[in-house]
């Protein structure tokens, strides 16, 4: 139980007190009507004797009595009325509440922190072992006053209006005092009239009530006498003649009212009445005008609300009958109208207790002085030793020699007769086997009472060895008369005594009270009388600590004919349990429900309300979600009846906000129930600011801002440029990428290097991107705010008029500030225009985002708060419980059932801050200003569209589209360029592109190219022309990947459009490719805010594989050409088609070979087939060959560095003009990012050497590229399509295959680990030996065949003239060795053996590209064929040391046929 303010042993004298009756005169009771009072009343704060009192035992020992009391009342002829002591006892719990303002009372139980009341305490209890120690220590410690004074008062006010019963005499009138006035005509006349009026009530059988203790009741006359108006006198005239009447002992002179009200004010005279008086007021009202309700009666108060528990009405039918309503079921029996029985509360019980409304405004005692107050004090001390204490000590005397006299003849006679009749000694039976007894009487004058008379006697003066040993008698004589109401009545006294006993002679009998208990309640059916003994025993054994034994006991007594009682009984249970040694937290928590519930059946909403939350502290985050959320709707559900909005709203916000457990139905219910508490919170302050809602979930940090207008559909064949939009996904990767693109133009725009205030721009902002920035935006162009929704429960969201809460500062032009605060559309939409998004549903647990645009139509700086909505559910699902809808909701599609106005922030945390030192060791978060644009002025916007543009293409196909550029806004846009890592795959076309006239055949094919009809005499012999990579972009420094637009005027004005011609090569690599394209422009007008803008668009292309070209170049044999210049090259070209037919394709045809070079060019195709026109079906190959040889030395020499060769060999009747548009442009692209490719690593040790390794590196470079042009028949849904495209082939080494698309890396194997550090060791940088054999070029020059007569002369000579060319720009040493001979069996078994005649060694000089012939003889003796590729040429650069041999191994073989004639 809760700790109490007395201790067991203050708490039971005081409930039972000697009981004095007064009868007053009506001019008596006007002079203590003066005062505001009755006489009883008057003397209620006195009636505690301040000092010990003596009087004697039958034994005539000395008894001292402490602290006694005793308790004075007018006499009421009725009985009090139940309903009227209920009615009393709900006034006085509910009037008694937990103090508010001060700190609640907290108890930590292991990992529970309980606030149980009214003071200040927190015991600490980390761990299990420590508990016993502090729980106990708080025990003890004068601080824990967990305590429950509504329960006290209660239990005070029960005890004292107990109606008096035949069955016990300890609230039976002992004494009467009759009071007169000294002003009255004939006092003593009076005296003696009030003397018959006491001795009729009492003695004629027409009064039942009230009870008198002994017939012989004694009577004190009082005297009362006015001071401030009475003649004193006469008052002492009076007294005197009393004493002589009554004796001195049996009357007194009481003198008050020594001043007159109206001297009331000038002095402030405590006033001790007023706590009294309040405590009992029947009339108390406190409690209900805290909150006045505002429903309209407590009858339908509950229907109004919804069902909490799912039970069904048929599920209710078959519970037990004292079970029909659910145990936790609020029920609309719960207003405390109900509990009063009719309206039988008459005057007579009504002052019951001499109360009258508590006004504040009255001042009690105002005619009295403290003198007063001592006088009162002094009288009743006087009365009780004179008169009361005197006389009980003689009625016990009395009694006791009664029953002694009759002890001899009476007991004996008695119950030897029952003997007679019986037999033998009646067995106990036990309280189950006894029959309803109660209703026996006895006679007031028989002996069994005149024991219970003395016992009670005795016990009222605490003389309480005697008295238990009296009740122990009445006991047996109760039980053995089977008198069961006696009998429970004097166990009950008797476990009382025997605890109350000094020096605790016996322990506490609880059986005994237990026996009382269930007889009283199963027998006699007397719930009051079982409920005293429970509120006794409990406290009795809280005493002894023990609480377990004491919280059953109050259970037991919990039952449906009181819910208050139970209510009560089941909370002092609570507060046992947790008083324990080992608290019992959750049986604290799970009983305080249960009083809540029946506090709220009771009409307690208050202390329901306080139940609920006290038992919350346990069960809050532990998991126990349904428990929650019964609470919380409880607390919501009490909140809401007391008027206490914003308790209910924070309760049902908690059940909707957690995740909940409960049926989709339930949470719908709890729902609704939210949006109409909250609708009248609202309701309240119409003009308030706007609540936050709970629902639906927003994850702030998911929040997307997009500035910039929503993307164009495609229209037909117009596809506009993809840019950015909130339904793409952040991609890590990409965003680097388009940093990149955007930091390449900016660079190239500010020549070459990138401003220190460049941030890449940003349109899309999300918790990806670096938010730390206040973003820009456009005015004019709108803001899209994304905000990512959540419904946690299983019922739909609707929520209506959605839009963005923002604050915006404008800008104006003289630099002012003025701060207005906008909601809606219609505050101020000239500012900032609103989107309101009119329905938005969510499904039950379901993500949804919603896109809310705002549109600045004006320059400053704008804070998005968050978004302004109504929330309600959607009308028309299931009604919960069987109880419809609540009142004022309508149904329709999409219609609200109900739905409140409110608002939701999005406030989002920035980045966690982790450079500094500081920032490492302490948590810090960034800004995040995504939600906080800065309004610039008015940029140019462009829109780009693509016409015709490809989704599929073939490798190395050429296809032409059209790119639109739009200006859409009012401002003039220039600088536009586009920046790719891809440039190989599109262009706008050179410098030269309006050149070329288109002819006529290529206009009809549609032919990307440019293209001229040829002779058919020019074929296989090559058609040049030259062209500069300047006029394509590729110059010197410059950046390929950043191409300029070519724009008319270079200025887009508002509102133009420009189409440009856009040629497309698909990727030499199959697959799909996606190509990043940015656009970048600027404003004609330099804004210092903003420099220019971008635009975005990912192309995919899939692309499906077509020709396969590899290609070599050799030297040619032949060492003059038709110019007599050494150096002609052989161009082998295979190519093979590797296209699957999955296109389409039936066959290619290779239209036109061209070369492109510096200083080589394709001169004509030695091709041996016949077939002039090359066609490739599926998986077939073709061979070509060509001769190239070196432009004229004049035209490379005219020639700036950066132009080009172009030679054409035509395999059609048409030359595509390779060095024009856009044949070029891709052959410069693809040269350009070949060269990318191979960087030319340059680490020299020895510059010497290196020099001298590059020198004869060089001879064998070749930079001959090599461009194949093809058409393609395509079969599509029966019509033949003729596609284009060309392939590259870039040449850099003799020798040295190339191919036209790019090689697979084998990745290497794995070596074996080493655990130890390589030397360094320098590796020399030496030439290889195809770059060796490459320095000199040998060719010898002889007859193929020779007709010798052997037989006329045995040795044939042959000259032969060896041809040495120096291919290198340095002087060489050349030394050539004929001694070499031929040991390998196998040669010369094929070739013979022959002599060389003549010098066996040479020794030359060649100078750079210098040609020399040396004029040799052969020798043969025999017919044969013979190889003259024997002579070994070694060669060194003429500054070096190192002498390279070149070697001819590889060289054709030189074979001589000699005959014989």
């Amino acid at each position: 139980m809760a700790q109490c303010v007395q201790s067991v042993h203050e708490l039971i004298p005081d409930s039972f007190v000697p009981c004095v009756a007064a009868l007053c005169s009506d001019d008596a009771e006007r002079l203590t009507r003066l005062n505001h009072l009755s006489f009883a009343e008057l003397l209620k704060p006195f009636t505690r004797l301040t000092s010990e009192v003596h009087m004697r035992d039958p034994n005539n020992q000395l008894h001292i009595i402490k602290n006694l009391k005793i308790a004075v009342s007018n006499i009421i002829t009725q009985p009090p009325q139940p309903g009227a002591i209920r009615k009393l006892l709900s006034d006085v719990v509910s009037g008694s509440q937990p103090a508010d303002g001060l700190v609640a009372n907290v108890i930590t139980a292991g990992d529970y922190d309980l606030n149980i009341s009214d003071r200040s305490i927190k015991a600490s209890v980390p761990w299990y072992s420590n508990w016993k120690d502090t729980l106990m220590e708080m025990k003890e410690s004068s601080l824990n006053t967990a305590t429950t004074p509504w329960f006290e008062a209660y239990r005070e006010t029960f005890l004292q209006s107990m109606p008096a019963s035949d069955h016990e005499f300890l609230n039976h009138y002992l004494a009467c005092m009759l009071v007169a006035s000294s002003s009255e005509a004939e006092p003593m006349e009076q005296f003696g009239k009030l003397s018959q009026e006491q001795h009729r009530i009492q003695h004629n059988n027409d009064y039942s009530y009230p009870k008198w203790f002994i017939p012989n009741t004694l009577k004190y006359y009082v005297l009362l006498h006015d001071v401030s108006a009475g003649d004193e006198q006469r008052a002492e005239s009076i007294y005197e003649e009393m004493k002589q009447k009554y004796g001195t002992q049996g009357c007194y002179l009481l003198k008050i009212n020594s001043r007159t009200s109206n001297q009331a004010s000038d002095e402030q005279i405590p006033d001790p009445w007023s706590q009294y008086l309040q405590k009992n007021s029947i009339q108390n009202q406190e409690s209900y005008e805290d909150g006045p309700c505002t429903i309209s009666s407590n009858k339908n108060s509950d229907s109004n609300l919804l069902s909490l528990d799912g039970l069904d009405n048929e599920v209710k039918d078959g519970l037990p009958n004292n079970f029909r309503a659910h145990p936790l079921q609020l029920d609309s029996s719960s207003d405390p109208s109900n509990n009063i029985d009719g309206p039988d509360h008459v005057k007579s019980a009504s002052s019951l207790h001499e109360t009258k409304k508590a006004n504040p405004g009255i001042i009690h005692g105002a005619c009295l002085t403290l003198t007063d107050h001592d006088r009162i004090r002094q009288f009743v001390q006087e009365f009780t030793f004179r008169g009361l204490l005197p006389h009980i000590e003689k009625t016990i005397r009395q009694l006791n020699d009664q029953l002694i006299s009759r002890k001899g003849l009476s007991r004996s006679l008695f119950s030897a007769t029952k003997k007679w009749f019986s037999g033998s000694k009646v067995p106990e039976k036990s309280i189950n086997e006894l029959k309803n007894t109660s209703g026996l009487l006895y006679p007031p004058e028989a002996p069994e009472l005149q024991i219970r008379k003395m016992a009670d006697l005795c016990f009222l003066v605490q003389h309480y060895d005697l008295a238990y040993s009296c009740y122990h008698t009445a006991k047996k004589d109760f039980l053995n008369d089977q008198a069961m109401l006696y009998a429970a009545g004097a166990l009950e006294m008797a476990a009382v005594s025997a605890f109350l006993q000094q020096g605790a002679a016996r322990p506490y009998p609880a059986h005994y009270m237990d026996t009382a208990i269930q007889t009283y309640r199963d027998i006699c059916k007397n719930m009051v009388l079982a409920e005293r003994c429970v509120l006794l025993s409990a406290e009795i054994l809280k005493s002894q600590s023990k609480y377990s034994e004491a919280a059953a006991l109050l259970i037991r007594l919990t039952s449906e004919d009181s819910d208050l009682r139970s209510a009560l009984l089941l909370e002092q249970a609570a507060h046992c349990f947790i008083n324990m040694k080992s608290p019992m937290v959750r049986k604290y928590a799970f009983h305080m429900i249960l009083a809540g519930h029946r506090f709220s059946k009771a009409g307690q909403k208050k202390h329901a309300l306080r139940c609920y939350c006290q038992a919350m502290q346990v069960y809050k985050g532990k998991g126990w979600s349904l428990a929650e959320d019964h609470i919380n709707f409880t607390i919501g559900r009490q909140s809401y009846t007391l008027r206490q909005l914003d308790n209910a709203v924070s309760a049902f916000r908690h059940i909707l906000i957690n995740e909940s457990k409960q049926s989709a139905a339930q949470q719908g219910s709890f729902l609704r129930e939210y949006l109409y508490v909250y609708k009248n919170v609202s309701q309240l302050s119409p003009d308030g600011p706007l609540p936050q809602l709970p629902l639906p979930y927003i994850n702030s940090s998911a929040t997307r801002v997009f500035f910039g207008h929503d993307r164009r559909p495609a229209d037909g064949e117009k596809q506009a440029a993809t840019h950015i939009s909130l339904d793409q996904e952040y991609d890590n990767e990409s965003s680097q990428q388009w940093r990149e693109l955007e930091e390449q133009v900016v660079a190239l725009v500010n020549k070459g290097v990138i401003p220190p205030n460049f941030h890449p721009t940003q349109y899309c902002l999300n918790s990806f991107s670096d938010n730390s920035r206040f973003p820009l935006a456009v005015v004019e162009e709108p803001i899209t705010v994304e905000v990512a929704f959540r419904n946690p429960l299983k019922v739909p969201l609707l929520l209506t008029n959605m839009s963005l809460l923002w604050k915006f500062q404008p800008k104006d032009c003289s630099g002012k500030n003025d701060e207005e605060v906008k909601e809606l559309v219609t505050s101020e939409p000239e500012m900032i225009g609103t989107e309101v998004i009119s329905e938005f549903l969510i499904n039950s647990e379901e993500s949804k985002v919603a896109r809310l645009k705002l549109f600045p139509h004006h320059i400053g700086e704008l804070h998005i708060l968050g978004i302004v909505y109504n929330l309600g559910t959607v009308q028309g699902s299931t009604a919960v419980d069987g109880i419809g809808a609540l009142p004022g909701c309508h149904t329709g599609k999409h219609s609200l059932s109900m739905s409140v106005r409110g608002r939701q922030d999005l406030e989002i945390q920035g980045p966690r801050l982790n450079t500094t030192k500081e920032e490492k060791t302490s948590i810090t978060y960034g800004p995040d200003r995504r939600l906080d644009p800065i309004i610039v002025e008015e940029m140019p916007l462009l829109e780009v569209f693509f016409i015709h543009f490809p989704t599929g293409l073939l490798c190395g196909e050429i296809r032409k589209a059209y790119v639109e550029f739009v200006n859409v806004s009012k401002c003039p846009l220039t600088g536009l360029k586009v920046v790719s890592k891809r440039p190989e795959f599109f262009t706008f076309g050179g410098n030269t592109t309006a050149l070329t006239p288109l002819s006529p055949s290529a206009s009809e094919n549609c032919s990307a190219y440019k293209t001229v009809v040829t002779e058919s005499t020019s074929v296989c012999t090559a058609l040049t022309s030259s062209a500069s990579s300047v006029d394509f972009g590729i110059g010197i420094g410059s950046q390929p990947e950043v191409i300029p637009v070519p724009l008319p005027d270079t200025v887009l004005l508002p509102g133009a459009s420009v189409q440009l011609p856009l040629w497309l090569r698909g990727p030499d690599e199959e697959g799909v490719h996606e190509i990043n394209f940015l656009f970048y422009y600027e404003s004609v007008k330099k804004l210092p805010k903003i420099r220019h803008r971008i635009l975005r668009h990912t192309a995919v292309i899939c692309t499906s594989r077509s020709l396969n070209v590899r290609a070599t170049v050799c030297r040619s044999n032949s060492l003059e050409d038709e110019e007599g210049r050494g150096g002609n090259m052989l161009v082998f070209v295979d190519v093979e088609n590797i296209n699957t037919s999955e296109a389409g394709v039936k066959e290619f045809h290779i239209v036109q070979v061209s070369s492109s070079s510096k200083h080589w060019k394709l001169q004509k195709s030695v091709n041996l087939s016949e077939n002039k026109d090359a066609k490739l079906g599926s998986r077939e190959k073709g061979k070509f060959c060509f001769k190239a040889i070196r432009c004229k030395e004049k035209e490379v020499a005219t020639q700036s560095s950066e132009k080009y060769t172009f030679a054409d060999i035509i395999f059609g009747n048409e030359q595509i003009i390779s060095s024009a548009s856009p044949c070029a442009d891709f052959f410069y692209r693809s040269l350009s990012s070949e060269l990318k490719k191979v960087q030319p690593s340059a680490h020299a040790e020895k510059q010497s050497i290196e020099d001298a390794v590059r020198l004869i590196q060089k001879c064998s470079e070749v930079d001959l590229s090599v461009v194949i042009l093809w058409k393609a028949y395509v079969v599509e849904d029966s019509k033949q399509l003729i596609l284009e495209g060309q392939h590259h082939v870039v040449l850099h080494t003799v020798g040295k295959e190339a191919y036209s698309y790019p090689q697979k890396q084998e990745p290497p194997e794995m070596e074996p680990l080493k655990f130890f550090r390589p030397e360094n060791t320098a590796v020399s940088s030496r030439p290889s030996v195809e770059q060796l054999s490459s320095l000199i070029k040998t060719s010898l020059h002889y007859p193929e065949s020779l007709n010798h007569p052997f037989h006329q002369k045995s040795l044939c000579l042959v000259p032969v003239t060896l041809l040495l060319s120096n291919c290198s720009k340095a002087d060489v040493d050349v030394i050539v060795d004929l001694r070499h001979k031929t040991t390998s069996p196998e040669s010369l078994e094929i070739h013979g053996s022959f002599t060389w005649l003549g010098q066996t060694q040479y020794k030359l000089q060649l100078k750079s590209e210098e040609i020399h012939s040396l004029q040799l003889k052969a020798c043969f003796v025999h017919t044969g064929v013979y190889n003259l590729g024997t002579p070994r040429v070694f060669a060194k650069l003429s500054d070096q040391v190192t002498v390279f041999e070149t070697s001819q191994q590889n060289s054709m073989p030189a074979l001589i046929i000699i005959n014989n004639v």
